[in-house]
């Protein structure tokens, strides 16, 4: 993802500036039987990942820097996939060659541009939804009510995944949500972070550290997040007073 003002830099992969065109994206829905279904949908959707567990499910990662990504606002015009880039060079050569200079996803910048690293100075709620596959949405309807509720202590941050752009901008306006959305066009984000489902979360410590997932609509119900929100909050607090 990158803005297109500095020339020395190759655009990495996916999203362009705000005046280039938009490209069509054209989407397949597979109908079969539920299990069939279930199954290609996450082959489709690429959301599940061969390095570990899915988000949520799995506690080995939990305490390791959550990965970096940029993505455009939803509701905005810039257009093109996430940038998930941890560094400046796509290739392993030092210094990096001309042509694979890329910028990494927490240097991008942009007014319709969403970073995760400018999210890391308070715990972290990020939510992952799409429409395809289940109804998430009331669970985001939860998300968004305890995050009005919580907003002055944690950060929280939503990602649409892979539905048609102009669904989600009307799906974000109707309901009324306040969340920042962001639009992870080809699935990126879903797959760096192991989500195997909607709905899913990810709580991040402060400094952008794993504390753990959040899965299941029986979970995402604003009594449910307030509890885990609670949790978040006084573990960020004692992990704060045991570094000082």
């Amino acid at each position: 993802m990158d803005d297109g003002d500095s020339p020395e830099r190759r655009p990495p992969r996916g999203l362009a500036s705000r005046d280039a065109p938009s490209s069509s994206r054209r989407y397949s829905l597979f109908v079969g039987v539920a299990f069939v279904a279930l199954v290609i949908f996450a082959l489709v959707n690429s959301l599940s990942s061969d390095e570990g567990g899915l988000l949520g499910t799995d506690s080995a990662a939990n305490g390791a820097p959550v990965p970096p990504f940029s993505v455009p606002i939803a509701l905005g015009s810039l257009t093109g996939d996430a940038n998930v880039f941890q560094d400046d060079c796509d290739s392993s050569r030092n210094p990096c060659p001309e042509g694979d200079r890329r910028t990494p996803a927490c240097e991008v910048e942009g007014d319709e541009v969403i970073r995760v690293c400018d999210l890391f100075d308070r715990p972290l709620a990020i939510s992952f939804w799409f429409t395809r596959g289940g109804d998430c949405l009331p669970s985001q309807d939860a998300f968004d009510e305890i995050a009005e509720r919580y907003g002055d202590r944690v950060n929280f941050l939503s990602i649409n995944v892979r539905d048609e752009r102009e669904e989600v901008r009307e799906i974000v306006e109707e309901r009324g949500w306040e969340v920042p959305v962001g639009y992870d066009a080809d699935g990126a984000v879903a797959n760096l972070y192991r989500v195997g489902g909607c709905p899913t979360a990810a709580l991040a410590f402060p400094g952008g550290i794993l504390a753990g997932g959040v899965v299941g609509e029986q979970n995402f119900t604003t009594k449910a997040l307030a509890k885990r929100l609670d949790e978040l909050i006084a573990e960020s607090r004692r992990r704060a007073d045991t570094d000082r």
